[in-house]
């Protein structure tokens, strides 16, 4: 790599990738450290360790021209689908999922967090074949195929949402390439319009006689899974069960007010009583101990993030840099979104981590291979002139 090709490198970008990496292990710092009560910074060294061995993997993936995934494409697919497959015959079930494969007596990897970044890489190359052609519906059944294969192995996990991201990577990516945004934006609205009323038919308990037949609606999902994806609108109908997370949750981040009760210094968090608050639920300990001051600077800097990564696909040299960079783009975005959503009590819980905040090596590392593409692709833009 030239000197004229390290000019092109984006160092807000990078900055503000630190920056949020640091964040993630002062925010574990006190969110963990109750969760292992004999080790109390065990989580904050084992996320350093993933942190390092992330910048790692961004870095040779940014060494390495992102064209070159592209005739690979198949290969990448095929370990993906290997990997997935791996996880229903061999992984490991904890909390009533499987979605791990063991290592060691200590160490798993969850392939779904790594199909995330495999798809983005052999869908872009898929899509680039067919920017400007994609026109028609029909045009749209083979990119669907192309991500429905793996989505269902991962909903068979299950996992929700894994498979919701997928989605948000494959809507992102579609648009970008150029898909009749009247013919793609209504296929996706008939189809979320198709959902509702599906779940609306099998919650509904006062359906008119005509609609009796559609009462109790079977859906192919477990029923504590329907319950979680509609007991945020009410969280206080079931308060110890599936109502739970949602409460602790908004009492943690509400008690915060406008500058927090202080660095470890929160209730919910520090005495257990928030699940899962270095992972999934983290972003309402930064609420309850860092306030409403502390949530909007994370969220800015996040923001900051985003931008800087739309800067880049922007400038992409071509179709392929510009659909990685929009697939990178989407998952965090969504990650972010929902992950803030289900915290505050507005969206429903699906288990989907504060990308490169919460605790997770699996996690980590995917993040850490969007962000080295990112940069892969930043490096490789229109070359300076002289």
């Amino acid at each position: 790599m030239d000197r004229r090709t390290l000019k092109n490198l984006d160092l807000l970008f990078i900055l503000f990738t630190f920056l949020i990496l640091a964040a993630s292990l002062v925010i574990l710092s006190t969110a963990s450290i109750n969760v292992d009560k004999s080790s109390p910074l065990h989580y904050v060294k084992v996320q350093a360790y993933w942190i390092m061995s992330g910048i790692f993997i961004a870095t040779v993936l940014a060494v390495i021209d992102y064209q070159r995934w592209r005739r690979l494409r198949w290969w990448i697919y095929g370990l993906n689908m290997v990997l997935l497959l791996a996880v229903i015959l061999f992984g490991a079930t904890a909390k009533g999922a499987t979605r791990w494969i063991p290592i060691t007596s200590t160490i798993q990897i969850q392939p779904s967090e790594f199909a995330k970044i495999f798809i983005i890489i052999t869908l872009g190359d898929f899509l680039a074949e067919r920017k400007g052609k994609l026109d028609n519906f029909r045009d749209f059944i083979l990119p669907f195929l192309f991500v429905l294969v793996p989505m269902l192995l991962i909903f068979k996990q299950p996992d929700l949402g894994t498979t919701l991201v997928f989605a948000a990577i494959f809507i992102g990516m579609m648009f970008v390439a150029g898909a009749n945004p009247i013919k793609f934006g209504g296929l996706l609205l008939g189809g979320a319009g198709i959902i509702g009323i599906a779940l609306w038919l099998h919650f509904a308990t006062n359906l008119p006689g005509w609609l009796h037949w559609a009462q109790g609606l079977p859906l192919p999902m477990q029923e504590y899974q329907l319950k979680r994806l509609t007991i945020f609108m009410n969280p206080a109908a079931d308060m110890s069960g599936d109502g739970y997370h949602i409460i602790q949750s908004i009492w943690a981040i509400g008690s915060g007010g406008l500058w927090g009760k202080g660095y470890r210094m929160g209730t919910q968090g520090q005495l257990n009583f928030l699940p899962e608050h270095h992972t999934d639920f983290i972003f309402s300990v930064v609420g309850e101990e860092f306030g409403f001051i502390g949530t909007i600077t994370l969220l800015f800097i996040f923001l900051i993030f985003i931008v800087r990564s739309l800067s880049i696909a922007l400038r992409a040299r071509d179709t392929y840099g510009m659909l990685i960079a929009t697939g990178v783009i989407s998952m965090f975005t969504f990650h972010i979104l929902v992950n803030v959503g289900m915290t505050s009590g507005i969206m429903p819980v699906t288990g989907i981590p504060l990308p490169l905040i919460s605790y997770g090596g699996s996690a980590m590392w995917s993040n850490m291979a969007a962000v080295g593409l990112l940069l892969s692709v930043n490096l490789r833009r229109q070359r300076l002139m002289f």
